[in-house]
């Protein structure tokens, strides 16, 4: 297709609000008029989807749950007044301790001001917040924020060696739903235990976000935490940021977090309209559906032009990954849907992998995110009537260009600049193409039972190594692999044994080990005594 046709094209295909100077370009996608007849029928479907969705319909049977993650950003649409009047007070809340802890109305038990938030999540719990903290935060934030988003002992220390003589000063945000989270509570009761070495009080700098009457509730009602805000059984992890999951940080970090609802409420809004061309949310479904014909084929890249946008493709690696990854349809066809998403950003990858997207496996779609703003300040000529943000956008147009020369589909998204509104507008964008693109494919995506069976996976991991030094503190005598599992009735097991000796002989757990450890048939084992 040459320039004049690929012009037409991308003026034919377009989409843009003036509202939120949002640009959508799909025009470099690989489809054309009878597919989008094929498609028809599919999306006035899904349009009714997202109908029956924000009105509450169990769109998680699994769990017997609604999905109302667009009523935060728009109590109206919640189903009951009770529900409404909470998101309302919620929101509320948060404004308020954001306000208290700037304050310096709640502050260190010594007086003064907080000075650094410790947020301790996992998942959607954390991804989001980091996404957010990397696109926003000011570069002097009123708190700046720390993340522990791991069960990595050094991990947790290196972050806590960051916060230094500062965690006096240090609020403790905890987040988990359910308040079991193995790495939430393994990060929280090894930050306890710095708190208690310095002879700090953890509740006197503590606060949770979870689930009403869960373990983590319990837990900071009995100790005096200093708050406790909610986490809805109708949000799930990977669409909480808009939740007091994001929100709280955010605000803490001088965030306008009003300005991000609202950006978000104004995108649901384009989202809802029942027509592909007038739905950008829609078009990002169809080109997703295009690209990979329907069955994930290609994987998603994304490449924002902008390093406050670096952490975007890991966000969206997660609400994408886990929302459409799945065994099985509506129906119980094994189906193995889902896309791959990677990313980082540009220009620097076009260092990194683009080399690959040009030349190599055609397996993938890109999406350029492209920032019209460049700079708040002075702009500053490197060369006559050029500027580093000049170099930017050429390198934007020129991959995109180069990657089309080869038949390389890519979608671009234009904003006028990264702000709240903005980013609460592309996180509402991201969430509803999800949507839409799940009931294109007939799949739920809003359960996850894959990342279940891994949390069981490892539980059973762990009681094996319970098993396994049961056994070796009851036996005197050196044990090979083989006897060892036996004797821990485990006998089907000897690779997870082996694997758990290893570790423990790693870390000086209190075993000994005769033999090579390199070399399993080599090994006995013993208890320390």
């Amino acid at each position: 297709m040459d320039n004049l046709a690929l012009w037409q094209r991308y003026q034919d295909w377009l989409y843009y609000n003036e509202d939120l100077g949002i640009y959508l370009d799909i025009s470099r996608i690989s489809f054309d008029e009878a597919q989008i007849g094929q498609l028809k029928s599919k999306f006035d479907k899904a349009f009714k989807d997202i109908t029956a969705l924000e009105g509450g319909a169990i769109a998680n049977p699994d769990e017997n749950r609604m999905v109302g993650h667009y009523w935060l950003r728009d109590p109206d649409l919640a189903p009951t007044p009770e529900l409404r009047q909470d998101i309302i007070d919620t929101n509320n809340s948060v404004i308020d301790f954001q306000r208290k802890v700037h304050s310096g109305e709640v502050h260190p038990p010594g007086g003064g001001k907080f000075t650094d938030i410790l947020s301790i999540g996992i998942g959607g719990s954390a991804l989001g917040p980091q996404f957010v903290a990397q696109a926003l935060a000011p570069n002097q934030p009123p708190l700046k924020i720390h993340f522990i988003d791991n069960t990595d002992p050094a991990g947790i220390d290196k972050v806590v060696a960051g916060i230094g003589d500062r965690l006096n000063t240090t609020l403790v945000s905890v987040i988990s739903k359910s308040g079991g989270t193995p790495e939430t509570r393994n990060g929280m009761l090894e930050v306890k235990k710095v708190y208690t070495d310095h002879n700090l009080d953890f509740a006197d700098h503590a606060f949770a976000i979870t689930g009403k009457s869960s373990k983590l509730e319990a837990i900071a009602e009995r100790e005096g935490w200093l708050a406790i805000f909610p986490m809805r059984d109708w949000v799930g992890g990977r669409t909480s940021e808009l939740s007091p999951v994001g929100l709280v940080a955010a605000a803490l970090q001088g965030i306008d977090i009003r300005a991000m609802l609202e950006g978000a409420k104004a995108m649901d809004a384009l989202t809802r309209k029942h027509s592909i061309k007038d739905n950008p949310a829609a078009l990002l479904a169809m080109a997703w559906y295009c690209a990979g014909h329907g069955r994930g084929a290609k994987d998603m890249v994304i490449l924002p032009y902008k390093d406050s946008l670096l952490l975007f493709s890991r966000y969206l690696q997660q609400l994408i990954m886990e929302s459409l990854g799945k065994e099985k349809d509506l129906d119980g066809n094994v189906v193995n849907q889902g896309i791959a998403v990677y990313g980082n950003k540009g220009s620097t990858d076009q260092h990194a992998y683009v080399q690959q997207l040009r030349e190599g496996v055609n397996n993938f779609f890109l999406t350029f995110i492209e920032v019209l703003e460049d700079r708040t300040g002075e702009f500053v000529e490197i060369e006559p009537g050029t500027t580093s943000g000049d170099y930017l956008k050429g390198f934007l147009l020129g991959t995109r260009t180069a990657l089309n020369d080869k038949q390389r589909d890519s979608i671009t998204i234009t904003i006028p600049k990264v702000d709240e509104r903005i980013v609460g507008a592309l996180i509402a964008l991201y969430e509803r193409g999800v949507s839409i693109y799940a009931s294109l494919v007939n799949i739920n995506a809003y359960h996850q039972p894959g990342v279940e069976a891994g949390k069981k996976a490892a539980a059973a991991v762990l009681e094996i190594q319970k098993k396994v030094v049961d056994a070796l503190e009851k036996t005197s005598s050196p044990l090979t692999l083989a006897e060892l599992a036996d004797k821990a009735q485990i006998g089907d097991e000897i690779e997870t044994v082996y694997k758990i000796v290893r570790h423990l002989d790693a870390n000086q757990r209190g075993i000994i080990v005769q033999g090579n450890i390199g070399k399993p048939e080599t090994i006995k084992v013993s208890w320390q005594k």
